[in-house]
């Protein structure tokens, strides 16, 4: 460098050295704010915290409780229509179970194919039990189901051993199932030598 004849500090040529950028540079570094010098102690802080939060979950079962409801919410939900399949199975046999009740009852007969109910047939309603005008009540039933020529009497000559409705002929058959439908009796018979086409004889 040149040197003035005073040998002074501005008698030399300045450099690079001379001029130094500003901030802080390698070890020569300013004052750092509190901020700056608190983060990383708040980020053990926040990491020990989140570690604490992680084993008391996994400990507790809170932790399968909150990833695992999920899974449980599916899990009922695929299960439900098997529920809905017993209550099914349990409807079917309800049924079933009135319907085996049901053939339990006496049933009733229906006019074979090809016989004609001829509702102006003669019917005699017999009175053969201890109620007095019971074989007229039967005989009104008769009426108002259309057998304008049925009419009550009283018993006469044997009898049978229970509720009975007899016919004379085979074309009178359909007819004698259907005064018997009509009445609610079950047995329904072919006898010769009646007082009428059809016989209705009322017992006990």
């Amino acid at each position: 460098m040149a040197r003035d004849e005073r040998g002074t500090y501005e008698s030399y040529q300045k450099d690079a050295f001379d001029n130094p950028p500003k901030g802080p540079i390698g070890v020569h570094r300013g004052n750092t704010s509190l901020l700056s010098r608190s983060i990383p102690y708040i980020v053990v802080v926040v990491v020990a915290i989140l570690a604490g939060l992680l084993v008391w979950g996994f400990y507790s079962g809170e932790l399968q409780k909150t990833f695992g409801g999920h899974s449980q919410s599916q899990s009922q939900t695929v299960s439900a229509p098997k529920v809905e399949k017993k209550q099914t199975t349990k409807e079917n046999t309800d049924t079933k179970s009135d319907t085996d009740t049901s053939t339990n009852q006496p049933q009733q007969t229906t006019p074979q194919p090809g016989q004609q109910v001829n509702k102006q047939t003669a019917v005699q309603v017999i009175n053969a039990t201890h109620t007095n005008g019971y074989a007229a009540k039967k005989t009104d039933v008769l009426k108002q189901a259309g057998y304008t020529n049925a009419t009550p009497a009283n018993p006469s000559g044997s009898l049978p051993s229970s509720t009975v409705v007899w016919y004379q002929n085979d074309t009178d058959k359909a007819t004698a199932q259907d005064v018997a439908n009509t009445l609610g009796i079950t047995a329904v018979q072919q006898k010769n030598g009646i007082a009428q086409a059809i016989v209705v004889v009322l017992l006990n």
